[in-house]
């Protein structure tokens, strides 16, 4: 190994290689449009606690408080359970892609319950996030387009649901204050990805579940007979789901420390990675290719010389179905991507008739009221298959525009401290949390993730995961339960 590194540094072609790619890497660390978006935003929280909405919710807090001590509840909640939102927080990220969507739901609810208690017991408070706002904002929409629904009776549980789940997002990101809870988080969405894929795999072995014909064209893949998905109930959602838990799995590996912690992530790693392949999903395929270049470059942007290598190698490794499946991507006679061109096409034209300012409202009820009107060649379907074109069916233009707001914010504070992170676990972390994000977002263009709602659970949630995880190595120590 250490001769062909040796003959590839003195050779023309790797030296020129090499020298292209630090070129690139300075004119991308020397661009401005790069640096702006690479900013700190050491104001942004004094800009925050100067409006008028922390005024108004700091007057709340104080109310609420003195209500809670001239009721003595303190008597009552001391030493509970109930005080340990951490607790409740981790228990619902760890169990989202397990258990019941009811009962995620329960567990969520307990969560928010929680830190409204350490609140009022003076114990917590909302911490703040540039891109809470957006989230809040977004959730907000929601819960109007729900109300201004064309069926509202049929949308008020998606839609309060939705919402439910959005704004856990800013309950875990206050809920997690240490540097122990955060890790500990992270271990514990690694580990429900390896155990969701461990039982995918025996899905795959022992024919256990559901198929549908609709998965795969039988026809142009008559070799696919069982399509893994897992417990989400579906192959496209368990493939966005690993998008987003394999580069944790990856960046855990790397900065693992002993013996035992590397064995647990690359076990991890493995099975995720096998499940994926057993998904024959070719979006969350494509997604975890473009996460897994993400994650790479930001490593060392000379490890994109290798992709050409790898890629090839993956050819001649991976089986004769599973690259026949990849390769048929953007073929118009596989009915899967034809049926999509088309629900695209009517989705399209059902927004441009007056729908696209507030939509529809959520829920599948909702889409159905009107979409079959604008339906080609009469495709029925339950949504748009595609995340961004969904969320304006379900609550307009102004919920897109906020959605892509908080994802500009949040890419924006996780390349801000990678810019400035010395400590390598934070690092990498931090490059895992783009990648992941980034490759779950290309495959959002081929179908709608949030339809499974504990996927959508799943996004909030690393999305809040990802932002802490961008202050971690300022983050202080301490017992996960205190």
């Amino acid at each position: 190994m250490e001769t062909m590194k040796r003959v590839w540094r003195t050779s023309l072609l790797g030296r020129g290689l090499e020298r292209l790619c630090l070129w690139m890497s300075r004119q991308w660390r020397e661009s401005r449009l790069i640096g702006w978006f690479a900013r700190s935003e050491d104001r942004g929280e004094a800009i925050s606690q100067s409006s008028i909405f922390y005024r108004l919710w700091s007057w709340i807090q104080a109310l609420l408080c003195r209500v809670y001590d001239l009721l003595h509840l303190e008597k009552l909640f001391s030493g509970s359970i109930f005080t340990q939102c951490f607790f409740w927080c981790a228990l619902a990220a760890a169990m989202m892609p397990i258990l019941p969507t009811m009962v995620v739901l329960a567990l969520v609810m307990v969560g928010f319950c929680s830190l409204l208690l350490g609140i009022l017991r003076r114990k917590h408070r909302l911490e703040y996030a540039s891109v809470n706002r957006f989230v809040i904002l977004y959730a907000a929409i929601y819960l109007v387009a729900t109300l201004t629904s064309v069926t509202p009776r049929e949308s008020l549980f998606p839609g309060i649901l939705s919402v439910a789940f959005i704004l856990f997002a800013v309950v875990l990101g206050s809920a997690v204050t240490k540097r122990q809870q955060l890790d500990a988080v992270i271990f514990l969405l690694v580990l429900a990805g390896a155990a969701v894929s461990c039982y995918g795999i025996c899905q795959y072995f022992f024919r256990w579940g559901y198929q549908s014909a609709a998965w795969v064209d039988s026809d142009m893949f008559s070799s696919i007979s069982f399509r893994v998905s897992g417990t989400l109930q579906n192959p496209n959602m368990l493939g966005q789901y690993l998008v987003l838990m394999i580069p944790l799995g990856g960046a855990k590996l790397l900065s693992s420390k002993n013996w035992g912690e590397r064995v647990f992530y690359f076990g991890s790693c493995a099975v995720m990675c096998v499940c994926m392949i057993l998904t024959f999903s070719r979006g969350a395929w494509l997604g975890l290719l473009f996460a897994a270049a993400i994650f790479f470059v930001l490593l060392d942007p000379r490890l994109i010389l290798l992709a050409p290598f790898a890629l090839v190698a993956l050819y001649f490794v991976l089986p004769e179905t599973v690259v026949s499946r990849f390769t048929s991507i953007g073929n118009l006679k596989d009915n899967s991507t034809s049926y999509r061109v088309f629900i695209w096409l009517g989705s399209l034209a059902m927004l441009k008739d007056g729908y696209w300012l507030c939509g529809v409202g959520p829920g599948e009820a909702a889409f159905n009221k009107v979409y079959p009107a604008y339906s080609y060649n009469t495709i029925v379907a339950p949504h748009s298959h595609n995340l961004f074109l969904q969320i304006v069916c379900d609550a307009g233009i102004c919920a897109l525009a906020v959605f892509l707001l908080a994802l500009f914010w949040y890419f924006r504070s996780l390349c801000t401290s990678l810019g400035k992170e010395k400590d390598f676990a934070s690092r990498i972390l931090q490059i895992a949390f783009i990648a992941g994000m980034a490759g779950f977002l290309v495959q959002a263009m081929t179908d709608y993730s949030f339809y499974n709602y504990r996927v959508m659970l799943i996004f909030w949630v690393y999305l809040a995961v990802g932002v802490l995880a961008a202050k971690r190595s300022g983050m202080p120590e301490g017992r996960c339960l205190e």
